[in-house]
């Protein structure tokens, strides 16, 4: 059986979370959770580029995490604790950044985003997804949400960011350091 899909049951402005509640679609979890889809969707686009292994494995699993961050906003009973975002999430982007800046040499100034094209690309979603924590973060002050949310789009942020580096050392382009 495939899913139709349009409904029309949006046509009146409003849209459905679990547990069958309707809101509006101009609510402060609509515009999270559409912002954490939009910082998936960017992700996405990162993925054509000629990736190492490691960097697009870890980057298609994010994609599949993200999904899941977008399900815990998409339900506001925090009784129902199935879909949601962990501390073991969290802790494996903590890894992944400290194993990439292990590669780097360390960072003594202020970077612009550019280089290589995926890095480039990288610093993009880096911002996609800071304004996703932010929509997170205006939703968590309206309404009480899981806050493992928050902290997985903070940490995410970070390690697009070691990532950028990373593809611009392993594609021998220099980081375009900031001089103000």
């Amino acid at each position: 059986m495939s899913m139709k899909i349009y409904t029309k049951t949006g046509d009146d402005g409003n849209t459905g979370l679990q547990g069958n509640l309707r809101i509006s679609k101009s609510h402060p979890r609509i515009s999270a959770y559409g912002t954490v889809d939009e910082a998936n969707a960017a992700i996405g686009t990162v993925l054509p580029h000629n990736l190492d292994d490691d960097i697009s494995i870890i980057l298609t699993g994010i994609q599949s995490d993200m999904f899941l961050v977008g399900a815990d906003l998409s339900n506001p009973n925090l009784n129902d604790t199935k879909n949601r975002v962990s501390l073991e999430m969290i802790q494996k982007l903590e890894q992944h950044i400290d194993q990439f800046e292990s590669e780097l040499p360390a960072l003594t100034n202020f970077i612009l985003p550019g280089g290589d094209a995926a890095a480039a690309q990288l610093h993009y979603v880096r911002t996609v997804v800071r304004r996703s924590e932010t929509q997170v973060v205006q939703l968590s002050e309206k309404d009480e949400i899981n806050s493992n949310c928050i902290r997985y789009l903070n940490r995410l942020s970070d390690l697009l960011f070691v990532m950028a580096r990373l593809v611009n050392k392993r594609n021998d382009r220099q980081d375009v350091l900031w001089k103000s």
